[in-house]
């Protein structure tokens, strides 16, 4: 008898104190509990749903309760539509603001035809590269080509180049997450309007002589492109061009004039490119 009632006792004494531990946990969970508003739930709906990260909170659900609390701007979310924003403004009663959709672009073509400091052998990562001695290319904002920034994307659309060792974006399939612009160590991929037909494949701001010495395609702020825009679109801002996209009407003028080929045409302009230089060429005759 003693035998079970040293067994018993104890297990009806745990299961008394699991009841009173739910019992209060339930009780105190109805009273203090905290109501999500239904409104961060239909914010929630109307964002992309990545879960990128580019915005700087962990994933959507994250980053529309900061929107319903005021604590961030929707400006911050690149992969919503402008449709969607809008809704996102009337749901927190804010009134309706025009932003365009980005698309991100690598500032760098030099790749394979930029100078190397040294045949880099440890892990192909950009990240590890860069602390040796600021990575492999003489040029200090050069890419590297190692693939950071394509094992960061989650989309599957940022690749290097095999004609120029170069990282280079698929615009079509680019939802400006941002992944890529955090993860580079050399900050040279920024957002650009999906709608640009050209942009400045170049970040080195130091003088021409130092550009030509470690680049065969940087920009040695030579002025020709400022000079030739018949818009005022492009101008150099500290040793290097910079395109004002609410001026560009993208009449390739610049990018025919760039001695260095880095004014680079997206997409389809490459051709239009190549017959514009061709016209001018003939007309020189």
């Amino acid at each position: 008898m003693e035998i079970f009632l040293g067994i018993i006792v104890p297990i009806l004494i745990v299961m008394a104190l699991a009841g009173i531990f739910a019992f209060s946990l339930s009780y105190l969970g109805d009273k203090m509990a905290v109501d999500r508003d239904a409104r961060i739930d239909d914010i929630e709906r109307y964002l992309a749903g990545a879960n990128c990260g580019g915005c700087g909170y962990p994933g959507c659900s994250q980053f529309a309760e900061a929107l319903f609390k005021g604590e961030t701007d929707i400006s911050r979310c690149n992969p919503t539509s402008a449709d969607n924003k809008k809704h996102i403004a009337n749901i927190l009663g804010m009134d309706e603001t025009e932003s365009e959709d980005t698309v991100a672009v690598v500032h760098c073509a030099g790749g394979n035809r930029a100078v190397d400091k040294y045949d880099y052998q440890g892990y192909g990562d950009c990240r590890s590269a860069e602390i040796l001695s600021g990575g492999s290319k003489a040029c200090e904002y050069g890419c590297m080509g190692l693939c950071t920034c394509v094992n960061s994307c989650p989309n599957n659309c940022i690749a290097i180049s095999k004609s120029t060792g170069a990282s280079e974006v698929d615009r079509g399939s680019c939802i400006s997450c941002g992944a890529c612009v955090a993860a580079c160590p050399k900050k040279i991929i920024g957002r650009i309007p999906k709608s640009a037909k050209l942009y400045i494949a170049c970040s080195n701001t130091t003088k021409g002589k130092e550009v030509i010495g470690v680049c065969k395609v940087g920009c040695i702020s030579c002025g020709k492109c400022e000079r030739t825009c018949p818009n005022g679109a492009i101008t150099l801002s500290d040793n290097l061009a910079v395109i004002d996209y609410s001026k560009c009407i993208g009449c390739m003028q610049c990018a025919i004039a760039c001695p260095r080929g880095c004014i680079v045409p997206i997409n389809t302009g490459v051709e239009t490119l190549k017959n514009l230089k061709a016209e001018k060429a003939e007309a020189k005759k």
